[in-house]
């Protein structure tokens, strides 16, 4: 076995995943929680747990020297990050692995390369991935940008270099509205980063978020599984995946892929990773890379057949994948319903007591969650409570399933998305497959005005 115990830095349905991945692979997992998750149920389930401090997550979750010493008490061998929190945090992967641990993940240092938008973005030219046409690097001054701005033509979108999820991001239609929107995304950036460095980008009309997830090994392999369609947003937030997308072609997918895996190759990039790009027109061009587990990486698994958790951990411990490009086989069509404890008009938070938990069940239906009836959701971390997803031999089956599956999942006590997603599902438009990712803000306006 690659490791004899593995601590989970994580929390949630993104715990419950590692652990089951662990216990399937003959590998002991410990458990780390704050006094908020006591209850939690991949606490429950763990082989050991450690309370590693209060509810707010910079005092547990997000407490390195806790963590590894929870680590090092109960003598884990790897650290799985998940998702969120550390996964991204090149100081904690190098700390791991100074202490002599496995950090189930990228190195360090392309960690820190793809968490920098600006270098992860001139890393995919030099490489000749495609990009979005913009700043070559960090805008300088609000001239430098306007210069920029003449050169791309409006619209245009800028960027915090140092971020992600929405947060400072600010577009400007015109001459007029670039200085606010630079002054804005600026101090958002600062804000939410503690790095006020901004970049520029195209701003497409109507394009698709369409990212790849590969796996590299520490051999010189490297493969990918297919894309996914993100394009589902609301604030830049997802919140329905499918895999494969719906406008994508065999042939584009292989030369996208193609071209992807020879620059991670080249980069010596090693575990698993997902490049982001916006689709329009028949281009692509790359807008970042999450060095880490997606948490859409379910619709992948469901159309390839493939246990990502359980391929990081192997690579992670020095395996090589074992195959190659042209085994990896995609069957069917997978979507994703990204359940949160929100009112699903207001999308206010709703914690609280569940009091009646059912997850549906059937051919080609898989729920990743660690609810339960009883469980306390606590109002410190994400809303997201479930991750309904279905597989189906064509996209239309796969709606289908989808449709009586989110009839049949019951989630009392508090308020969940699970209206609005049926309320997605049953559209023309996205049984069409026929949206950008612009379509769910419009969509959630026209609920609202109803």
């Amino acid at each position: 076995m690659p490791f004899r115990k593995v601590l989970i830095a994580n929390r949630g349905e993104i715990a419950l995943r590692v652990h089951r991945a662990c216990q399937e692979m003959g590998i002991q997992t410990v458990a780390v929680h704050s006094t908020a998750d006591n209850t939690a149920m991949h606490v429950r389930l763990a082989d050991e747990s450690v309370c590693i401090g209060p509810p707010p997550a910079r005092e547990s979750y997000l407490n390195m020297a806790a963590i590894l010493s929870a680590a090092a008490i109960t003598g884990a061998d790897a650290i799985h990050p998940g998702y969120g929190f550390l996964s991204e945090n090149a100081s904690f992967a190098e700390m791991v692995e100074a202490h002599g641990l496995a950090f189930i993940g990228p190195s360090p240092e392309h960690i820190r390369m793809m968490g920098d938008k600006i270098a992860a973005k001139d890393a995919m030219r030099r490489l000749g991935v495609p990009l979005v046409p913009g700043s070559l690097g960090a805008l300088e001054s609000l001239e430098e940008a306007r210069a920029v701005a003449e050169e791309v033509k409006y619209p245009v979108l800028i960027k915090a270099a140092a971020g992600g999820g929405g947060r400072g991001m600010k577009v400007a239609r015109s001459a007029e509205e670039l200085e606010e929107a630079w002054r804005v995304a600026r101090t958002e950036a600062k804000a939410a980063f503690g790095d006020d460095a901004v970049y520029m980008e195209k701003y497409l009309d109507r394009p698709r978020h369409i990212e790849l997830q590969v796996l590299a090994d520490t051999h010189g392999n490297v493969v990918h599984f297919g894309e996914r369609d993100c394009s589902l947003q609301r604030r830049h937030q997802k919140l329905v995946e499918e895999a494969g997308s719906p406008v994508l072609t065999g042939p584009e997918r292989d030369e996208l892929g193609a071209k992807v895996t020879a620059a991670l190759r080249q980069l010596g990039y090693r575990n698993a990773g997902t490049l982001e790009f916006l689709w329009q027109d028949g281009q692509f061009a790359f807008i970042e890379m999450n060095t880490r587990l997606q948490v859409e990486h379910p619709v992948t698994e469901m159309v390839c057949g493939v246990d990502l958790v359980r391929e990081q951990i192997r690579i992670a411990a020095g395996e090589p994948l074992g195959y190659d490009q042209a085994e990896v086989r995609f069957n069917g069509h997978a979507i994703e319903c990204r359940i949160t404890a929100e009112d699903p008009e207001s999308f206010a938070p709703s914690p609280g007591r569940v009091e009646m938990y059912h997850a549906p069940g059937g051919l080609g239906v898989r729920v990743d969650s660690a609810l339960y009836s009883g469980y306390v959701v606590p109002p410190h971390y994400d809303s997201l409570v479930a991750k309904l997803v279905v597989h189906g031999a064509t996209r239309a089956e796969a709606i289908a399933r989808l449709r009586r599956a989110l009839a049949e999942m019951v989630v009392s006590g508090i308020r969940t998305t699970l209206p609005l997603h049926q309320a997605i599902v049953a559209d023309p438009e996205f049984q069409a497959g026929d949206y950008t990712i612009h379509w769910l803000e419009r969509f959630v306006a026209g609920m609202r005005a109803a």
